[in-house]
């Protein structure tokens, strides 16, 4: 084996194993309903050490009941959009299989918003962590409580990147797949972070 060989070898294999712990275990560590949903849900934060707060968070979510964490982007740090005078934000999307129906999984988010200690003092206040439902399998839920899809996920870069690292075929019902709107997002400040 030459040494370029061996090299992009361990490359390649360094790579299999930071996706793999991108990757939470699939293994069934405990039974889901019958009926599973596929949901996607965004998490950010950009106060009381927003990245810890994400890790933190992606931990809760692997413990809602009656669901199974599949996958966690790489973590994002993110300008803010439509905010000015606001730190960076930390940001990732998760994946989750559930079998919660929409609107019990949208308050189990928001209990964990709480444990975190969010407060929403005013629209688009900083934020120790909000964790928002992207998709949930391939509905259109349009209610005074919830939106699915979110509305403006198709319009943020820390959404789509993150998204389209654990689901590169996602598609956002009413609106095509995820990826074409990369041109959409491409001028917001976005950068992953080393593993």
């Amino acid at each position: 084996m030459t040494r370029g060989h061996a090299s992009a070898s361990a490359t390649a294999a360094n790579a299999d194993r930071q996706a793999s712990e991108r990757r939470v275990d699939a293994s069934p560590l405990r039974a889901l309903p019958e009926v599973s949903h596929l949901a996607y849900i965004a998490l950010g934060a950009n106060l009381a050490d927003p990245l810890a707060q994400v890790r933190a968070a992606a931990t809760a979510l692997a413990s809602l009941p009656a669901s199974r964490l599949l996958s966690v982007s790489s973590l994002y740090r993110t300008a803010p959009v439509g905010i000015r005078g606001q730190s960076d934000f930390i940001n990732a999307v998760a994946a989750l299989a559930t079998g919660l129906g929409a609107l019990q999984l949208l308050d189990a988010l928001f209990a964990i918003e709480r444990l975190f200690g969010r407060h929403r003092e005013y629209l688009n206040a900083p934020r120790t962590l909000d964790l928002d439902l992207l998709l949930y399998d391939d509905a259109l839920i349009d209610s005074p409580r919830l939106r699915v899809p979110h509305p403006r996920m198709h319009l943020r870069a820390f959404v789509i990147a993150p998204l389209l690292e654990i689901a590169p075929q996602a598609s956002i019902p009413g609106r095509g797949q995820a990826a074409a709107w990369l041109p959409a997002v491409s001028m917001q400040r976005i950068a992953r972070l080393p593993d």
